[in-house]
């Protein structure tokens, strides 16, 4: 399986949506809590363009938000 980095903060919905989805469908993910966590902070913005969460990182796939169909389709893939 392709690892599943998510990189999240406290108090963001989506990021606790897209937490309860992979969960629910057994799948492993990585969160990297970018509140607390000075290099996930660095990684998301530098590394993968980014400044919001939730940030998904699905092999070589960098998903903002949550688009559970986008979703679906990286994690078929």
């Amino acid at each position: 399986m392709t690892k599943i980095v998510l990189f999240t903060q406290p108090g963001c919905p989506p990021c606790n949506t897209v937490k309860a989805f992979l969960s629910g469908r057994g799948i492993e993910f990585e969160e990297r809590d970018m509140s607390i966590d000075e290099s996930a902070l660095q990684d998301l913005v530098h590394k993968y363009q980014s400044r919001s969460t939730p940030t998904l990182i699905i092999g070589d796939e960098v998903m903002i938000g949550f688009d559970p169909e986008r979703l679906n389709e990286l994690l078929a893939g």
